[in-house]
């Protein structure tokens, strides 16, 4: 009689595991920022922000000895046309907590020392981001083989992190040595703005399209929609951090102007971020009504809703009213609400193992390997 017996190594991380470091981490940068009670927040911030970046050490350090030990894994993991998107989350990872440690790194390192550990971790993730910008969608191009409705909200995780790199680059911006260097990385993070704003706006089109043509599985990808809410939401705080330093790097007239923008660009885009949330929030309740399972898609729940806090913290920077103040703190509350959900759901499925498993293609999609599949 034969036995089926599990592989010997049949538990893995892949890069979708840094969306809960994002998740976290996101939580100590909207905290520390928000209006009227930011204030308050300083400590539960920088607890959150310390747990954000111990879990970025120990995902690095599974995921290079993985790498290491069993390169058939990351090799598979880069062939899969759906876990190929996820590579953009450890760059975001990095960002992140390069974020935080520029509003808290202070509290635990000598100034230089935390603008060190920054700098270093901008550079590393902005690298790495427009590698995942650029390879994953060629790839998608050129050696994935995917039918004219495949599109989900994880196709936007590897153009994202340049825009995620726009918002901490604005804030590294006043340690830069030098004016020129300053003028320079200012029109740089407006560049990557740019990068990661069309490729997302074409991507949200192709995810309407599969919403209206094929509908939603009501499956565990079911959360990748509020992914959308990510580039919305980190544009809104991009194009507000971005504003604000202008007005002291560039000429006074250009600097306004660009100031201006964030409130030109950001209102519209929060009302359609807004919109988009209601969308995927019926579809959600939709998708548990029908017993949807859990899996680490739902820390899709947190990072871009944490976005969408710093965005609209931003307008209320900008524009002074209380209503974008208070729509700030209720979003933050819904953030934590999120990332409550998504922590539990993973702690069981640790104790249960199946989220560690590895994860086969989905049916939609397939990887073409060693060839031009010829698209045009």
């Amino acid at each position: 009689m034969n036995v089926i017996t599990e592989p010997k190594f049949s538990k893995e991380i892949g890069p979708n595991w840094f969306a809960s470091v994002m998740g976290t981490g996101i939580i100590a940068n909207a905290a520390v920022s928000l209006p009227l009670i930011g204030i308050y927040l300083t400590d539960f911030a920088l607890v959150v922000w310390l747990l954000a970046a111990t879990l970025l050490i120990i995902m690095l350090a599974i995921k290079i000895m993985q790498t290491i030990m069993r390169p058939e894994v990351i090799k598979r993991q880069f062939n899969d046309p759906v876990m190929a998107q996820f590579f953009g989350a450890p760059p975001m990872a990095l960002l992140t907590i390069a974020g935080g440690t520029i509003l808290m790194g202070n509290h635990i390192f000598a100034t230089e020392t935390a603008l060190t550990i920054a700098w270093t971790l901008w550079l590393l993730g902005t690298f790495g981001g427009l590698l995942s910008a650029v390879i994953i969608p060629f790839r998608l191009f050129t050696h994935y083989e995917v039918n004219r409705h495949a599109a989900f909200g994880g196709w936007l995780m590897p153009v994202v992190p340049p825009m995620v790199s726009a918002t901490i680059g604005a804030m590294l911006i006043p340690h830069a040595e030098g004016i020129v260097l300053q003028q320079t990385m200012l029109y740089a993070c407006y560049a990557m703005f740019g990068v990661s704003l069309i490729a997302a706006m074409i991507i949200i089109t192709l995810i309407w399209n599969r919403l209206t043509h094929s509908g939603s599985s009501g499956g565990a990808r079911v959360p990748t929609l509020w992914i959308v809410l990510g580039p919305l939401g980190q544009s809104i705080t991009a194009i507000g951090a971005l504003g604000t330093v202008a007005l002291t790097v560039v000429d006074s007239a250009i600097g306004n102007s660009l100031n201006t923008m964030a409130i030109l660009y950001g209102v519209p885009v929060w009302g359609f971020a807004l919109f988009w949330s209601c969308l995927a929030g019926l579809l959600t309740l939709r998708a548990m009504r029908r017993k949807m399972p859990f899996a680490l898609t739902w820390w899709a729940f947190t990072f871009p809703v944490g976005t969408c806090v710093t965005g609209t913290t931003q307008l209320a920077l900008h524009t002074g009213l209380p209503v974008f103040q208070w729509a700030a703190i209720i979003l933050f509350s819904a953030l934590i609400c999120a990332w409550i959900i998504a922590a539990i759901g993973t702690v069981k499925g640790l104790k249960g193992g199946h989220i560690l498993k590895p994860i086969t293609n989905a049916p939609a999609v397939q990887a073409v390997k060693g060839h031009d599949k010829g698209k045009n």
